[in-house]
């Protein structure tokens, strides 16, 4: 029961996201566009026009390895643009949790979803752009830019069709325009270490979305697109790496987006980028650069094999340590020059209107590595050694309090005494799943209200899923498959407030620190949608964002 339930779940993702699309129909028009000198030709599915893979830098490798990104050359010559570009180069996963229903479940999550991908390579960063066919070069329609998640180690643009967004934009009649980008992940995009920051090459995964976003700037008109009207979207790793750009530059957004969308990410608590000095360190011993002058080019100059299989050997998002990843941004002194909640409340945050909000069981996937800690004195010393190292006892104490073992407390929400795969799954899921999620966004959103136009949601659809429930990346499903929230995504991309002029949806209300609510996704068929209020778990929140104030991973 258990695996097939959780099979379908994954299956119907994997369906509603595009991945095996069948090819499109022929049609007698060929789309082309021209950028600078080249023309591009592009695939016609008939309401939409495709244009996969097109370079945005200079291939990533050689001394460009571990190095920012350089911006294309001026495009010549005639380019076919009818495939996906190969992925960025993905973190292995392992999955130490044995065998079984549980072990199948995550196993068929990662090789179905997280590692389904175009072939991935350094030569990596391509750009997509999914236009309606009817667009002209003075259509001057507005643009939403896809930034994908995968915990910052795996994941590339091929896992969405972004055609079933531009095509219920037209059914809606408020036509966007959609782009994906690819950036480099796990160490090529992420490594972090002394080394990193001296050489001023940290966040390399964000600053080839940021090269992505000034790409769009640059070209976007070509296709139909408004360079004044582009919205930041992104789910999981993407919507963290959306407020990353909310926060950069002091806020500035440099006119690269007026709007952003975030499902499941908001400024995470994170630390300096020497925090990430031990598996830095473990690389260049595994790769024999350890006695180099220069151990950072000494990791650019060795083959590409050689430097993969010991980024291998690093953690990931499915090991022991879950969601204290080895790779994601963090503080580099350039593109952040602080923690991104300090950066909240020092205002460094750019003054648009946004969304953000969470699936109510955010910790029980990355929780599932964890069924080996079964006692009081486990949880403590998990906390203790993988998230608060600095903790006092005091606190520690409030803390399991404040989360209790309780199993009808625990994640899945509102289960009862269902779910509890063990006596501490269900509170390490809740703790995981408000620390790293729930409480940055209630955070973010007490700090920008009445500073900006705001909205938040909680999708609590899948909540009868065994083990997981309305578990991570559940809301993919509503916005890539046929729920609502793609509609909501459509009227905001247009008019930067999700409700549209329209009103044919259910009205979604601003959120405000008076009157903090929540657009509510439910299973119930009669009443899919409700309104509910951001005042759960306060105390156990407002805990973990003291805690993750004073010691940011």
């Amino acid at each position: 029961m258990f695996r097939g339930t959780v099979l379908r779940a994954f299956a119907a993702i994997v369906l509603l996201v595009g991945v095996g699309k069948a090819a499109p129909l022929e049609r007698d028009i060929v789309p082309t566009v021209t950028l600078d000198k080249g023309t591009f030709v592009g695939l016609n599915e008939g309401t939409v026009y495709k244009y996969l893979g097109i370079p945005f830098a200079q291939p990533p490798v050689g001394d460009l390895r571990f190095n920012l990104p350089v911006a294309n050359s001026p495009y010549n010559g005639t380019h076919s643009a009818i495939a996906l570009g190969a992925a960025c180069p993905q973190q292995a996963v392992s999955l130490p949790i044995g065998t079984g229903l549980v072990a199948d479940a995550v196993a068929f999550i990662v090789n179905s979803i997280f590692q389904i991908v175009t072939g991935s390579e350094e030569d990596c960063l391509t750009i997509n752009v999914v236009v309606p066919s009817t667009a002209t070069s003075t259509s001057k329609l507005p643009v939403v830019a896809w930034i994908f998640g995968g915990g910052f180690e795996l994941g590339s643009p091929g896992m969405y069709d972004g055609g079933v967004i531009v095509e219920r934009s037209i059914e809606l009649g408020e036509p966007i325009i959609y782009v994906s980008m690819n950036y480099r992940v796990s160490a090529f995009g992420f490594l972090a270490s002394q080394e990193v920051k001296d050489a001023g090459v940290g966040n390399l995964g964000l600053q080839d979305q940021r090269l992505a976003l000034k790409w769009i700037q640059k070209y976007i008109s070509a296709f139909g697109g408004d360079p004044d009207k582009v919205t930041i979207w992104g789910e999981s790793a993407g919507a963290i790496s959306v407020a990353m750009h909310m926060l950069t530059n002091g806020g500035d957004t440099e006119g690269l987006f007026r709007g952003a969308f975030m499902e499941s990410g908001s400024p995470i608590p994170v630390g300096d980028i020497t925090h990430g000095q031990a598996v830095y360190d473990a690389i260049v011993d595994e790769t024999g650069c350890t006695g180099a002058s220069d151990t950072l080019q000494c990791l650019r100059e060795l083959p590409y094999t050689t430097l993969k299989a010991a980024v291998d050997k690093s953690p990931n998002i499915f090991s022991f340590q879950s969601l204290n990843l080895a790779y994601l941004p963090r503080v580099d002194g350039n593109f952040l020059t602080d923690d991104p909640q300090k950066l909240v409340q020092s205002g460094s945050v750019a003054d648009i209107p946004f969304v953000n909000g969470d699936c109510d069981d955010e910790g029980t996937l990355f929780t599932l590595v964890l069924l080996n800690i079964t006692t009081e004195q486990e949880v403590r010393d998990y906390v203790v050694q993988n998230y608060v190292p600095e903790i006092s006892d005091s606190d520690l104490d409030t803390l399991l309090t404040l989360y209790p073992a309780d199993p009808t407390q625990g994640s899945p929400f509102d289960t009862g005494i269902l779910n509890a795969l063990t006596p501490q799954f269900k509170r390490l899921a809740a703790m995981q799943g408000d620390l790293v999620f729930q409480a940055p966004r209630r955070f973010f959103l007490q700090q920008r209200s009445a500073k900006q136009k705001i909205w938040s949601f909680l999708s609590k659809r899948l909540k009868a899923l065994p083990a997981l429930g309305a578990l991570h990346a559940s809301d993919i499903l509503d916005i890539y498959g046929t729920g609502e929230m793609r509609d909501y995504l459509v009227h905001f991309v247009n008019n930067l407030d999700p409700n549209g002029d329209t009103g044919t949806t259910f009205n979604w209300p601003q959120y405000t620190n008076d009157s903090p609510q929540l657009l509510t996704f439910l299973d119930d068929l009669t009443t899919p949608l409700q309104i509910t209020q951001d005042n759960y778990r306060v105390d156990g929140m407002q805990l973990l964002t003291q805690l993750s104030l004073a010691e940011p991973l």
